[in-house]
């Protein structure tokens, strides 16, 4: 081999040696810019995935002036239910709430018949709960801890909570709130046959708050409402609600979904929450 044929091959491997050291570094800050890519999305779907924490308890509670009611096997009886929702998903607040399910245990049973409705138009369009007949309530006032927006600032609102027997079986309600912003929220629900193991479903919906314009929409921290009454209808007393003859598992167990609007980035989402009521007594 000639030298300059030799200084030729020296000069072509320190070249591809040179390329290759180019091609190493090229790759290694493709993979450090993919891996810092990666941390970046499982970052946003942590964000993109998380959820409000609900805890639930739903017990069967006497109806006031009727004896023998509550939590008894068969017996009339009315509903507490409360709810309890934290989260920072939405500005540091739960996500805005548009839906809840509540399933009654298995057995239970819904008596409509000769109960006074208020029309849901009054509840849904005029939004004059007042204007409801008297005997139409589903119960007592109840009351709902929301959060509202003034631009960026959250302040926390408390509301009341009013029930009542819709047309057709189901239930509406209305919530008001005073103090710091006048709120007149309308939800409409439905009774359906519910899954193998419960009773009758309700389906709410609630419709989405805004307090001011631009602003987030409401959030909801806890409900707290009792629903349940009596009537009397061709002479007897009528239960609107009755309890389980039976109380297999040791427990009755209620379930409650809670749906969320996807705002703000987030996707809706629904949490599923269940509670293990006691077995009714004997009268």
């Amino acid at each position: 081999m000639s030298p300059d044929r030799h200084g030729s091959g020296a000069t072509r491997i320190e070249a591809d040696l040179s390329i290759n050291r180019g091609e190493s570094e090229l790759m290694r800050r493709a993979s450090t810019c993919l891996a810092v890519l990666g941390v970046a999305l499982v970052a946003l779907t942590g964000v993109a995935s998380a959820a409000p924490t609900v805890t639930f308890k739903a017990t069967a509670v006497p109806i006031k002036g009727y004896a023998h009611t509550g939590n008894i096997f068969g017996a009339g009886a009315a509903v507490q239910a409360e709810y309890k929702i934290s989260g920072q998903e939405y500005g540091g607040f739960p996500p805005p709430l548009i839906g809840i399910n509540f399933y009654l245990p298995g057995g239970a049973k819904l008596h409509p018949t000769g109960f006074k409705t208020c029309p849901t138009k009054v509840i849904a369009e005029e939004k004059e709960p007042a204007k409801c007949p008297k005997g139409s309530a589903a119960g007592p006032v109840g009351k709902v801890l929301g959060i509202v927006a003034f631009g960026a600032t959250r302040v926390p609102e408390e509301a009341t909570l009013e029930s009542f027997y819709a047309p057709g079986g189901g239930l509406n309600f209305f919530t008001a709130g005073h103090e710091p912003v006048s709120l007149e929220i309308p939800s409409t629900g439905k009774y359906v046959a519910g899954p193998a193991g419960f009773g009758p479903k309700l389906i709410a919906t609630v419709p989405l708050v805004e307090t001011v314009p631009g602003a987030p929409d409401a959030s909801v921290e806890s409900i707290n409402v009792k629903v349940g009454s009596a009537t009397k209808y061709k002479g007897k007393t009528v239960y609107y609600g009755t309890m389980p003859m039976s109380c297999p598992k040791k427990y009755l167990l209620v379930k409650s979904e809670l749906k969320f609007a996807g705002l703000g980035g987030l996707a809706e989402q629904t949490v599923t929450t269940e509670y293990k009521a006691p077995c009714p007594r004997k009268k």
